[in-house]
């Protein structure tokens, strides 16, 4: 056998190694640390003027350093890039990415309570009106009657929000009789949608909408004839490869303190598709709710004001 193996098959299409990782900033932070003393010149540089540096000529790059242009030309190369010109592309390319996140100014202590508070709280309360507004009722009760009607549901996400709206789907649809399985590993997500059937649902989360492994479990499961449904963004591989796709796009707000309120939009989604689906189910499944709350009321705390099991 040859040293040169062949690439794996997806889909009937060969699917290439992903290239490393090229982190540029990461780079330009080891040279600031360990580099000789022209690269931590420069390195320190062009991380405090990476949008400088990203688009100014190699003169003046050197100018402002005060070394020589082939002094920058051997930095760049040094950095694993090509020259100056793949320098100033990876570096432009690092900007537009995550630029965001390089040197953020502290808040102050006397600002900070009051930022949470308004961020946090004006961030979620937008999310949900936004979802609210672009949310298509019609869809969501055709998904709710097919979520009624299953036998058994898969609840599959990818990612930290996706995950945890599997899981909580898990939550919101078990206590409601449904037969609902949550999972968030890729490989067992196709696993089990390889052994799904007419009678299963696959319900799928995805702020993206364009994780592999989730997109494929779909298509799995529609080769099996399960019917599936997709939480995601409008135009996404995952929102076109599903039956239903309720479709699922909050912008963030640029704020790099703040955990993204994207997850209060996501959840409301989720909670609109869940009591439609309690309705569509119908007073049967309020038996299922009745033993629940008998015992948690008879074997944890006497309280009936208390929510069902959370």
């Amino acid at each position: 056998m040859s040293g040169r193996e062949a690439p794996a098959q997806v889909n009937g299409e060969s699917a290439a190694l992903a290239a490393p990782i090229f982190d540029i900033i990461d780079r330009l932070r080891m040279r600031a640390e360990d580099g000789s003393k022209s690269e931590k010149r420069l390195a320190l540089f062009v991380l405090d003027n990476a949008h400088f540096a990203s688009t100014a000529a190699i003169a003046d790059i050197a100018d402002r350093c005060s070394i020589s242009e082939p002094t920058v030309t051997r930095f760049a190369r040094s950095l694993g890039c090509q020259g100056v010109a793949d320098f100033k592309f990876r570096l432009a390319q690092a900007l537009a990415v995550g630029g965001l996140y390089l040197n953020a100014a502290p808040l102050t202590p006397d600002e900070r309570e009051a930022r949470i508070l308004a961020a946090v709280a004006d961030g979620a309360r937008n999310a949900i009106d936004r979802v609210r507004e672009m949310t298509d009722m019609g869809l969501v009760t055709r998904a709710a009657e097919m979520l009624a009607s299953a036998q058994h549901v898969l609840a599959f996400g990818s990612g930290g929000t996706s995950s945890w709206m599997a899981r909580e789907a898990e939550n919101r649809l078990f206590r409601l009789g449904l037969s609902v399985r949550a999972e968030t590993d890729s490989q067992m997500q196709v696993m089990q949608a390889s052994v799904a059937g007419p009678q299963t649902v696959l319900l799928a989360f995805s702020i993206s909408g364009h994780g592999r492994g989730l997109v494929e479990a779909v298509q799995v499961a529609k080769t099996y004839r399960a019917r599936t449904i997709a939480l995601t963004a409008p135009g996404s591989p995952l929102g076109r490869a599903a039956d239903i796709h309720l479709p699922f796009a909050l912008p963030e707000d640029g704020n790099i303190y703040k955990p993204s309120s994207g997850r209060y939009g996501l959840l409301a989604l989720l909670d609109f598709l869940a009591m439609a689906t309690a309705e569509a189910i119908g007073p049967r499944m309020l038996e299922g709710i009745r033993r629940i709350k008998q015992t948690l009321n008879t074997h944890i705390v006497a309280n009936p004001n208390l929510p069902i099991g959370d």
